[in-house]
């Protein structure tokens, strides 16, 4: 099992990731959460990872934190909810804000995530409570208003990046992109982008 990778991040491709180490390349799939915050490609990164293996592909997922990994190590134990519900639930919502809904069986939150309707919201309530009720993690969400200031690149390409990147995270075409021109014009990278659009599902 690989739980750690360190290297070079040398592309970001949300929501995956390609990472350098000695002269291999890693591709990592990665929630939002972690994208943010794994810093500019061409610098050192370390991601805390799990190992899928299936039939056809041996799949990677990274994070910025244990905690979590550890969250979505939990959530691909309840039924009906698979490695791409689970990254789009975090980056949806941080760590402390998705075990937040948990505790206060708050399904309204969760069925606004891709792919989750009412029952799995139910579902994802009853087996995570007691899973989660010792939770000690620690929210590892970059703020907005820090990463506001950042004053990225322009990328010409930013919204179709982010269409791209929140339809790889289980949105349909129509919702991606409904989402996404919602805040065209508020950011210059699709990272930004993808964080303003998702950002906004939390105010609905």
């Amino acid at each position: 099992m690989i739980g750690r990778i360190k290297g070079t991040l040398e592309e970001k491709n949300p929501p995956q990731l390609l990472v350098d180490v000695n002269g291999v390349g890693y591709e990592i799939e990665a929630p939002m959460t972690t994208i943010y915050q794994v810093g500019d490609v061409g610098k050192a990164v370390l991601l805390y990872t799990h190992l899928t293996v299936r039939e056809d592909a041996h799949l990677l997922y990274g994070f910025i934190s244990k905690e979590d990994r550890t969250l979505f190590k939990e959530l691909i134990k309840v039924n009906g909810v698979g490695p791409k519900m689970a990254l789009a639930i975090l980056s949806s919502l941080d760590a402390d804000q998705f075990v937040g809904c948990i505790h206060a069986e708050d399904a309204s939150s969760l069925v606004k995530l891709p792919g989750i309707g009412k029952k799995t919201a139910e579902r994802l309530i009853i087996e995570m409570k007691d899973r989660l009720k010792d939770w000690s993690g620690v929210s590892t969400a970059l703020p907005l208003e820090a990463a506001a200031g950042l004053e990225p690149e322009i990328n010409a390409n930013a919204d179709l990046e982010a269409e791209s990147a929140l339809i790889a995270l289980g949105y349909k075409p129509t919702e991606a992109s409904k989402l996404v021109n919602a805040v065209k014009g508020q950011a210059n990278t699709s990272e930004e982008l993808i964080r303003l659009a998702l950002k906004s599902l939390s105010r609905k």
